[in-house]
């Protein structure tokens, strides 16, 4: 981990960026305070993770989870599972790879025309008429 002022990794914030990736955390200061971490995460569930781990909705929500659980209203592991694996059981599986009628579906568009998608002596937003290109 390296401490760096806001200053020093303004000026270089690439290569501050690859050495968070590969040294680890930048603990970035202001005046000698810190006021920041530079972290590259390993991959999304890191990032998520990360993520999750400051929002003030989840840190809440997980709160009240676990009050929950110890209060005894919680649900035990198997028994969450196979409620799941009912759930998923039941539930309508997407269609693959079905042809739907071309009747169904929105007419396609016809191409613009040349000149940049006006007809030609059409007038532009401006109120005034476009002269021919040519």
């Amino acid at each position: 981990m390296r401490v760096a002022s806001l200053a020093e990794v303004k000026a270089k914030l690439s290569a501050f960026l690859d050495e968070a990736g590969t040294s680890g955390p930048v603990v970035i200061t202001r005046n000698g305070k810190a006021v920041a971490i530079l972290l590259a995460p390993t991959d999304d569930d890191d990032l998520e993770a990360l993520l999750l781990s400051r929002s003030p909705r989840f840190r809440s929500l997980l709160s009240k989870s676990r009050a929950s659980i110890r209060a005894g209203k919680g649900v035990a592991h198997d028994t969450f599972w196979r409620a799941v694996d009912r759930k998923a059981a039941r539930a309508p599986r997407p269609r693959e790879n079905v042809v739907r009628d071309r009747a169904a579906q929105p007419p396609v568009p016809p191409p613009l025309p040349a000149g940049g998608g006006r007809a030609v002596g059409e007038r532009s937003g401006s109120g005034k008429r476009r002269a021919p290109r040519g």
